[in-house]
């Protein structure tokens, strides 16, 4: 079984004026499949693991072959996050009022909970992502470096924004924070509402 780029399902106009057409589309086209192929190369030969889906994968990296595991830790981090992530992504949705209720009770507020990772996004020294996790019951902020994910650290992501320059250099250039600040307003929270949900049902 050969990975494969998953369907984006908007166009890649649909961010503007937030995120641009040509950064959606060569983010997406570029990056992502390159993801995808440089995976599907690292797995050639080892059959049994091209059957596993990649979060199984990426939850057991010390059981993949040494030879190929930074190989599927990057590219197949790189895969699991984009797709992730591109889901995540729509305009006008509203945050669900039980999830507001559990950001308040772990956060204190939403702006608390907004300043906090914003932070943490902007502040991240390098390549990496910023991810609202479920760990051990409560949500908690994390960054993670390159294309790391926190379920290789036991944990559930349901939100996460992609802060490699590529995500948004040819918009922001060197301001991240503009750019991060621009991503709450294309938060699909319908779609953090459900992966918190989801998660709820895994623990």
């Amino acid at each position: 079984m050969k990975h494969k780029l998953p369907e984006l399902c908007y166009a890649y106009s649909a961010l503007e004026p937030f995120i641009d057409a040509k950064t959606m589309e060569v983010h997406y086209t570029k990056h992502h499949q390159a993801y995808v192929d440089k995976l599907n190369i690292a797995l050639e030969g080892y059959p049994n693991l091209q059957e596993k889906p990649i979060e199984k994968l990426l939850f057991n990296l010390e059981r993949i072959p040494e030879k190929i595991r930074t190989a599927v830790r990057n590219n197949g981090g790189g895969h699991l996050n984009h797709s992730f992530f591109w889901r995540l992504l729509k305009k006008n949705v509203k945050i669900k009022e039980n999830l507001l209720e559990v950001i308040e009770r772990d956060f204190g507020n939403f702006e608390i909970f907004r300043k906090e990772f914003s932070e943490k996004a902007v502040g991240l020294f390098g390549s990496g992502w910023c991810w609202l996790v479920i760990d051990d019951g409560k949500l908690k902020i994390v960054a993670t470096s390159n294309q790391d994910n926190p379920i290789s650290d036991g944990m559930i992501p349901i939100l996460c924004l992609d802060v490699w320059e590529h995500a948004y250099y040819l918009k922001y250039q060197n301001k991240r924070a503009d750019y991060v600040e621009n991503f709450f307003k294309i938060i699909n929270w319908e779609q953090v509402n459900k992966n918190y949900l989801d998660g709820l049902v895994r623990l």
